[in-house]
């Protein structure tokens, strides 16, 4: 592969010329859209390799991505065009089928953001269905979602020094029988001397072919070895071809089937309401993410824009946050790819280069505070657009108009071809809420593969209203204009007494304290409520503040009495996602060992949590060391509603 910077070649004129952005202001501008034809009667391509195709037929030359794997804004990065990623991709797609992979078979991969993942990515739905595995995981969880998902083919990294992925993956793969071969990618060859030197000297021993059964491969040299051609007979049409596990904040991954149809939905609202080939947009979000996969690549395939990717763990890479309005600069960057913590650490940095190629800054993920939204648009003099969507619904469902009204808040409107409901439980079943009123958000849309949204059936139960409209367990309500507002989470709402309590209340009300950058409330276990809401929080760097000033800030701006957190901790950092959400299972796990202790501590119990588990069956475990009869410990821990069992007799209790 060529290595190309920003500016190296001159990039010819396409042959065929994007179509400009639809007008997208209002609900009536997205009801035009929809009503210039049924979405069955788009003539859109039908498999990857179609989509892919057009978009190398089209813009040849144009650049496709920019990978560097340093932060620096003058570091080496390698460019690939359209033409070139299209036959890498092709390449890599024939090495699959030449490892035995065939249409319904899974190749997984578990990388950092590299020119290799996303040709992953791409080759490995031409070939088979693809999974993105978050390199983040443990060992065990990549094992069992290579399990789940019949894994066949793993692309990973060669061991490389400050990363444990190699050694991870290894390991997962001898408890996944059904792993026949691994192709690991090695990261030295974006290295320059004297990097490149150094690395070998200090390389981790690679796990390799002695840890596990399966063949080891190296990925490029493999890959360099097949046709630029496509080697097999393509798909004869719409299938499932990805396969991504959910990463959310309610506990054990799910795995969601996504279908080409899904994914080119998702690129053609990029291509038709925001992108074409003249677009660079920044993408520091993980390449196993519905929003950079989906909604950001697929994106970019649909229109030809060309998006860059700094750093193997992007907005986590060493220095990108201090060297993120330089790379705008260096790339001449027009839009944004960003999530609410992202910004919040931005905020925390001055503006030291120049960015006025920037259109748009496209946020996700999560909600985003109104008061960063307004530091954000201040600092910049850049308009945030808003948007939500999910990975059971191969992603993207809403985004405030980008050429009308964005109200603060808000998700926006939902996107064409997009139909969403808020419904209640009534009398006779589910019914739809009033405007304004809060239910929970159903959506049915080209992305949403009804009845088959997980690759567990038993998961599948349930998770359909009518059998079409997909039960988000998002809770949100939709105004007078169409708009869009997420209020919470189902499944994370705090139940006091039989009192609901939206977690979002105390969440804002804390956001709004000048000390804090991100709150995140849940509820805490109670002997007499049930639950009751605590809260964590992360200060703004340099900021000073104690709980019980937090306390008293919580008193005088949260109104529903009931939701007052009973407790307030304050972190050094929240734990997070990869894409910037509050992970509120290790809150929860937090708030467990917490309160359980403290009850033993009352009761004069010699015993304590050792560790709290997220069992597949039953939620959230409590186990107990205990030196006293468990009887004494049952008898307390009964008068909660969390698990618990005793910590296994084969580990120590530690002082």
């Amino acid at each position: 592969m060529e290595r190309l910077t920003q500016g190296a070649t001159d990039f010819a004129s396409a042959s065929v010329a994007t179509m400009p952005a639809a007008s997208f202001k209002n609900r009536a501008d997205r009801d035009a859209i929809e009503a210039e034809m049924p979405w069955e009667s788009r003539d859109l391509p039908r498999t990857m390799y179609e989509f892919i195709t057009s978009t190398k037929d089209r813009f040849p030359e144009r650049p496709a991505m920019s990978y560097q794997l340093l932060s620096d804004p003058k570091a080496p990065a390698e460019t690939l065009t359209w033409a070139q990623f299209h036959a890498r991709s092709v390449q890599a797609a024939n090495l699959f089928r030449s490892l035995g992979v065939s249409e319904g078979d899974t190749i997984a991969y578990i990388m950092p953001n590299c020119t290799e993942t996303a040709v992953t990515f791409v080759g490995g739905m031409i070939a088979g269905i693809v999974n993105p595995i978050n390199p983040l995981l443990e060992a065990e969880q990549m094992a069992s979602i290579l399990r789940e998902t019949k894994a066949k083919v793993v692309v990973t990294l060669r061991a490389f020094p400050k990363t444990d992925v190699a050694q991870k993956v290894a390991a997962a793969i001898k408890d996944a029988p059904g792993v026949t071969a691994v192709l690991e990618v090695d990261l030295l060859r974006y290295l320059t001397p004297p990097k490149s030197w150094i690395v070998p000297l200090v390389r981790p021993k690679n796990p390799g072919a002695h840890a596990h059964h399966a063949e080891v491969l190296d990925f490029n040299k493999s890959c360099d070895l097949q046709p630029e051609t496509l080697a097999f007979a393509d798909s004869a049409g719409d299938r499932v071809a990805a396969y991504f596990h959910t990463g959310g904040t309610t506990g054990m991954p799910k795995v969601a089937q996504h279908k080409y149809s899904g994914m080119v939905y998702n690129g053609w609202l990029g291509a038709k309401l925001l992108f074409d080939e003249k677009d660079v947009l920044m993408c520091p979000l993980p390449l196993f993410h519905v929003f950079a996969c989906h909604v950001i690549f697929m994106a970019m395939i649909a229109s030809g824009a060309q998006g860059i990717f700094p750093t193997p763990a992007g907005y986590r890479g060493d220095g990108v946050f201090d060297n993120f309005w330089k790379l705008v600069e260096r790339w001449k960057v027009t839009f944004v790819i960003t999530v609410p913590t992202a910004l919040s650490a931005l905020m925390q940095r001055p503006i030291n280069a120049d960015i006025s190629t920037i259109k748009t800054a496209f946020s996700g993920s999560s909600p985003l505070p109104l008061e960063l939204f307004r530091r954000f648009e201040a600092a910049t003099g850049v308009a945030i657009v808003e948007g939500y969507g999910l990975t059971e619904a191969t992603c993207l469902v809403s985004c405030n108009p980008p050429s009308g009204a964005k109200k603060i808040g808000s998700v926006g409107i939902p996107l064409p071809y997009c139909e969403v409901k808020i419904l209640k439980s009534g009398p006779e079943g589910p019914m739809a809420c009033a405007t304004d009123e809060v239910g929970e958000i159903c959506v049915s849309s080209p992305g949403v593969f009804a009845g088959s949204t997980y690759t567990e059936v038993d998961k599948n139960r349930d998770l359909f209203h009518n059998e079409l409209y997909l039960r988000t367990g998002d809770l949100g309500r939709i105004d007078d204009e169409g708009y869009l507002y997420i209020t919470g989470r189902a499944k994370d709402l705090i139940i006091r007494g039989g009192h609901n309590i939206d977690p979002a209340v105390i969440e804002e009300a804390l956001a709004g304290h000048s000390a804090v950058a991100m709150a995140g409330a849940i509820g805490q276990p109670d002997a007499h409520s049930g639950e009751l809401p605590c809260a964590f929080v992360e200060l703004v760097a340099g900021a000073t503040v104690t709980p019980d000033e937090l306390m008293d800030y919580a008193r005088t701006h949260i109104t529903e009495r009931a939701a007052l957190p009973k407790h307030i901790d304050i972190l050094a950092e929240l734990p997070k996602t990869a894409v910037g959400k509050v992970f509120k299972p290790a809150l929860r796990k937090q708030a467990i060992t917490r309160v359980f202790d403290a009850a033993f501590a009352q009761a004069g119990l010699e015993a304590r949590v050792r560790e709290v588990i997220d069992d597949r069956k039953r939620g959230l475990v409590a186990r107990i060391d205990a030196q006293d009869d468990l009887a004494a410990v049952e008898a307390l821990l009964c008068k909660f509603t969390v698990a618990w069992e005793p910590a296994p007799k084969d580990d120590h209790m530690s002082a």
